[in-house]
């Protein structure tokens, strides 16, 4: 399995509300940021994945908030592919503030597909890259 590093940024201010928490859907956008680097850690950029007509629409996403986060505050996500099975990934979050505290959970889950919106040999079509994605992933299909 790819050894995937944290995502870790600073709390911006626009992703405060009124009461000057994080307002709960930004950490289903975080997922997203920690997934994107995920991807460039893998060498596997959605930009690459795209120029091959390859797109991962997301199929489920969910959080469970724990701990709140304020602005300014610093936090990382460690994000998993926790299965690939050729067809589906699913991805499992934990977004950590700086000492270490447990402030949100989630999963999400994906399916890869073709620009016209249908599923293709993956592994027949794009080995290297069908390679690389059960390389990252906990659960799934080896090559």
């Amino acid at each position: 399995m790819i050894e995937i590093k944290p995502y870790s940024r600073t709390v911006y201010y626009y992703e405060t509300d009124r009461m000057g928490i994080v307002h709960h859907s930004n950490y289903i956008r975080w997922f997203e940021e920690a997934r994107d680097d995920f991807m460039r850690q893998i060498n596997v950029p959605y930009s690459v994945l795209e120029e091959k007509g390859i797109i991962i629409p997301v199929l489920s996403v969910s959080a469970t908030y724990r701990k709140h986060l304020t602005y300014e505050d610093k936090f990382s996500i460690q994000l998993k592919c926790k299965r690939f099975t050729g067809i589906k990934s699913y991805f499992e979050y934990k977004v950590f503030d700086e000492d270490g505290n447990l402030c949100a959970t989630g999963e999400s889950s994906h399916c890869i597909l073709n620009k016209d919106l249908k599923p293709f040999r993956f592994k027949r079509e794009f080995p290297e890259i069908y390679n690389i994605f059960a390389e990252a992933a906990e659960e799934g299909p080896r090559s």
